[in-house]
């Protein structure tokens, strides 16, 4: 069974740590189908169809991305909100994602001791993501536990961001 990820960085050059991990992913074509939406939609017009029925042939779903004001990327929302129709993602005939499985990687700037109530965000990360586990319960899908590294914006060395991407890699084999 492979694995599609959807890759949802705006300035994937600019990225030290999303670029690494898509180089790292890049190295089992067998395994992993790469899916960059900032390249496939720079104008922000997405396909719904095309992209439904590319989920359709996975049963294994990663969405990769930036952690963007304790969210999203807004082209990700976006997609997310387009693709996952009524009828076809949810609602009483909408069943296509349904015992899919569904996780996120996603690159954190902060540190992690700061994804706390009694810290600066104030919030833990499984709490700024109970959207996405929301949805993927919603439509019926699987939601795996979330790999993540932190410091991404200004802690993380070239050797943690190395190490990230090898255990990114056994985060996907192992939740297959």
């Amino acid at each position: 069974m492979k694995t599609l990820v959807i890759l949802a960085h705006p300035n994937i050059e600019d990225s030290r740590v999303n670029r690494r991990w898509k180089q790292e992913l890049s190295k089992y074509p067998e395994e992993i189908t790469i899916h960059e939406i900032y390249k496939a939609y720079p104008n922000w017009s997405i396909d719904v169809l095309k992209e439904q029925k590319l989920l359709e042939a996975y049963n294994h779903v990663i969405f990769q991305f930036p952690l963007y004001w304790y969210s999203y990327p807004p082209l990700l929302k976006k997609w997310l909100d387009d693709v996952f129709t009524h009828g076809w993602a949810y609602g009483s005939k909408g069943d296509k994602l349904k015992g899919k499985k569904l996780g996120i990687a996603m690159s954190i700037g902060d540190k992690k001791e700061n994804y706390s109530p009694t810290c600066s965000v104030s919030f833990t990360v499984d709490e700024v993501i109970a959207p996405f586990i929301a949805s993927t319960v919603h439509v019926g899908a699987i939601a795996l536990p979330y790999f993540s590294v932190f410091g991404a914006s200004f802690q993380a060395s070239d050797e943690d961001i190395n190490q990230s991407a090898k255990e990114y890699i056994q985060y996907i084999f192992q939740h297959k």
